[in-house]
């Protein structure tokens, strides 16, 4: 293709503006962006514009905001662009209809070395299963969720202590990066998109299905390793909770102590003043930063200062 290709961007949280802002920067055409409609939120329940929504605005891009993706006027509107290629990153599952209609097809931008880590929550569950790597993947949409032809992957080592709010921001800038040398690629003809393994043992997937309020409930008889993979791979949300001291508490930051406890497992310990710890199956989890039920967010050492034993 000697010219530009009419791109159709697709996304709605500011995880796809940083690839929506790459495509910008390397003057790839983008002739229209589709996002989620506005929806009330907060206090006052006032209307609020996507962040992809607000970006395309920003930079007089089009921007068409389906209800029903399977409208006929939502097919139209995306026929008369006459795209060449369509992007979505961070959107609602498409139906054929809609991928399957430009020349070059559509590809997605998801969080995690596929075939592993298909589903909604990629991020999370890579660092609660205590991965040491994971990565961005472009590939092509079909009709299965996560199954389409892999086109470009590039790795993301996760650190010990790596929470999934610093694995995303990471992974919003090196997604966006492979996604202009993916649509380079196609361009070029240069990309030899690799079907993923239909012969894969689907006991060896792991998967990443979405996360619900019962994923974060801490079960003290696990491990101290386990317990703060759960509380990084749920912070900053929605974080891992447990009660404690007859209280419902948040952790979103935590640090592992391998010394084998004496007390009963959950037990709550604290000099009153410097650290807080609670008893695992093999260890300690040490509390840096925790929401105690009825209170705001806080550094232990904050907490102690108002810490009354019930």
């Amino acid at each position: 293709m000697d010219k530009k290709p009419r791109i159709i961007f697709m996304g709605t949280p500011a995880f796809a503006v940083a690839s929506l802002s790459a495509l910008l920067a390397a003057e790839m055409n983008v002739v229209a962006v589709v996002t989620a409609p506005d929806k009330p939120a907060g206090r006052g329940m006032k209307m609020q514009e996507s962040a992809v929504k607000q970006f395309a605005l920003a930079n007089n891009l089009p921007v068409l905001q389906p209800d029903k993706l399977k409208a006929p006027e939502f097919l139209k509107s995306i026929q008369a662009l006459k795209p060449d290629l369509q992007i979505v990153v961070a959107f609602r599952m498409l139906p054929e209809i809609i991928w399957s209609l430009p020349p070059m097809g559509t590809l997605n931008v998801h969080g995690s070395l596929l075939p592993q880590y298909r589903g909604a929550a990629p991020i999370n569950w890579a660092i609660i299963n205590g991965e040491k790597e994971t990565g961005v993947t472009t590939f092509q949409l079909q009709h299965a969720i996560d199954t389409g032809a892999i086109l470009l992957q590039d790795k993301i080592a996760i650190s010990e202590n790596m929470t999934a709010g610093k694995l995303h921001d990471t992974m919003m800038e090196v997604g966006a990066k492979l996604l202009i040398k993916t649509v380079n690629g196609l361009v070029d003809k240069s990309i030899q998109a690799i079907p993923q393994d239909a012969a894969v043992d689907e006991n060896l997937l792991k998967h990443a299905p979405k996360i619900f309020s019962k994923d974060g409930e801490i079960n003290w008889q696990h491990s101290v390793e386990a317990i703060h993979n759960l509380v990084r791979g749920l912070a900053p949300f929605p974080g891992a909770t447990s009660k404690i001291d007859g209280k419902m508490v948040k952790l979103f930051s935590t640090y592992s102590i391998l010394e084998k406890p004496t007390e009963p497992l959950g037990s709550f310990l604290t000099d009153g003043k410097t650290y807080a710890k609670v008893a695992c199956s093999n260890g300690y989890l040490g509390l840096n930063d925790i929401q105690w039920e009825g209170k705001k967010r806080m550094p232990i050492v904050d907490f102690l200062r108002g810490y009354r034993k019930g």
